[in-house]
């Protein structure tokens, strides 16, 4: 299933952010540039101070702990009212709006 994930987002170009077991910690917004096997290759950017620097590793597939994506992203700022919404949704889903 981890594979079948990874290759979805592999195939749209869509940023992860991976959790590597062996090493205890996350990469974020990772691009999956190839997938071979059980290897991966993601390819990601990472500042320190003040350089920046672009990573590209190859990981085993027992290596991964998590993968996870980004759904949506919306200012936090953005007045209750003007999110977009659908009216289909359940009750029990719809936003509590502060007046």
């Amino acid at each position: 299933m981890l594979y079948r994930k990874l290759h979805r987002f592999y195939s749209n170009k869509q940023p992860v952010w991976i959790f590597l077991r062996d090493q205890q910690r996350w990469v974020e917004e990772a691009l999956v540039v190839e997938i071979e096997g059980d290897l991966v290759t993601i390819r990601y950017d990472a500042a320190d101070d003040d350089e920046h620097h672009s990573w590209e590793e190859s990981i085993r597939l027992d290596s991964i702990g998590a993968v996870s994506t980004r759904l949506a992203v919306f200012n936090s700022t953005t007045v209750m009212e003007d999110l977009e919404t659908t009216n289909d949704c359940p009750e029990s889903e719809h936003l509590n709006q502060k007046n």
